[in-house]
């Protein structure tokens, strides 16, 4: 017989909808080749004994800013690479780099250095592409973004930065800023996701908004409006449009501190698993000790306090990003917000898949997909992490 690459046996497969047991996984060339019975006298290069643990889809993080001690701000390749591999650790196999608000020559550091990174990165989970979140944010839901570079989208400085870039594939934007409708015409036309965030949009401006190719809440609840009110009548917020649009997808922090138990169930009763994409949100204190901290770049970030599983300004007045971790979003899921365990890895695979337009090639365990690869006990304890078929990390 053909040998193959790697066989994982023992396993539970993770599908959308189901759990399937006494299977093997075969991997080819960094693809999902086939999955067989558990018995088979094929061989293979490397074997991977799953131990009666899950086997699921690698994670997919749509919104990172940095873990391991390092942020994407700091600019420099071996931040990139830390972060890369702090969150591999954690069952991410693939993440999106993401800003914070900044002057521009921050940025395109930022754009040198991903290019840079990128080619270097055979450790950690596989970048997706540049995730800019600001600088155009409504200032009174500004939370932690830095309120000294927030401004109007201004078409000049837009087109210049996505034509110094390539690799720019989401952008989070407040769509009720002058200037933001026609902003989210030009991301459309360019393939890119625009994004709804730090905003203060009523019903009727998100519905243009969504009309004018924005797809995807960021961080819902964080950073927005819900019901308001002005003079005596009562408005819509982003929250409830996002709930009354079904076609309209949203981004949940799911580490049980951001959104607590009951909005959990709520946003998962409406807009359901196909909808949602579980993302970390990550700042540098991911997977460190708490205690002070930085949020950004180091050179003229903003301080922040870790505690409580989250970090805060320094005054609490706010949060400022969090510490989770891939596997903590699914563990909080199942027990917090009453999930099975299908559904809640479905919304950090293969519904983030969907969104960034790669369902293709990740997002599921499906024949001749990328071999991006979970393993964890009932825990989510993550045990291995496989990446295009490279076992990454192991336990």
């Amino acid at each position: 017989m053909k040998k193959t690459s790697v066989r994982i046996i023992n396993g539970k497969l993770v599908t959308p909808h189901q759990i399937l047991e006494h299977k093997t996984l075969w991997i080819e060339e960094g693809k999902i080749a086939r999955i067989t019975e558990t018995v088979s006298d094929a061989e293979a290069e490397q074997t991977i004994d799953a131990r009666g643990h899950y086997v699921a889809p690698g994670f997919i993080d749509m919104h990172v800013h940095g873990g391991g001690g390092a942020d994407f701000m700091d600019g420099t390749v071996e931040a990139f690479l830390k972060i890369a591999e702090t969150h591999a650790k954690h069952g991410t196999t693939s993440l999106m780099p993401t800003t914070l608000t900044s002057v521009k020559e921050e940025l395109y550091k930022l754009f040198d250095t991903y290019k840079e990174a990128e080619i270097l990165n055979t450790h950690g989970a596989e970048f997706l592409g540049i995730h800019l979140e600001g600088p155009y944010f409504c200032y009174n839901q500004r939370g932690a973004q830095d309120p000294r570079y927030l401004r109007n989208p201004d078409p000049a400085e837009y087109n210049e930065i996505l034509n110094k870039c390539d690799a720019i594939k989401r952008w989070s934007v407040a769509p009720e800023l002058p200037g933001a409708i026609e902003f989210g015409q030009v991301l459309r036309n360019r393939g890119i996701i625009a994004s709804i965030a730090h905003t203060e949009a009523v019903y009727e401006e998100v519905v243009t908004a969504f009309e004018n190719g924005y797809s995807l809440v960021t961080h819902l609840y964080s950073g927005m409006t819900g019901v308001t009110r002005r003079n005596a009548y009562r408005y819509a917020g982003v929250v409830e449009s996002a709930y009354l649009l079904p076609n309209m997808d949203v981004e949940i922090i799911a580490d049980g501190v951001h959104l607590p138990a009951p909005l959990l169930r709520l946003i998962y009763q409406i807009k359901g698993s196909g909808h949602i994409a579980l993302t970390t949100d990550a700042m540098r204190g991911a997977g460190m000790p708490e205690g002070p901290s930085i949020l950004g770049g180091k050179a003229n970030g903003l301080p922040v306090i870790i505690e409580d599983g989250v970090a805060k300004l320094p005054d609490r007045s706010s949060f400022a990003g969090s510490v989770a971790t891939g596997d903590r979003l699914v563990r909080t899921m199942i027990s917090q917000g009453q999930v099975s365990l299908p559904e809640a890895v479905r919304m950090i695979t293969q519904t983030p898949a969907r969104i960034l337009g790669i369902e293709n090639t990740k997002g599921t365990i499906d024949i001749g997909k990328d071999a991006d690869l979970v393993i964890f006990d009932n825990d989510i304890n993550i045990s291995e992490t496989i990446i295009n078929g490279k076992l990454i990390y192991q336990r």
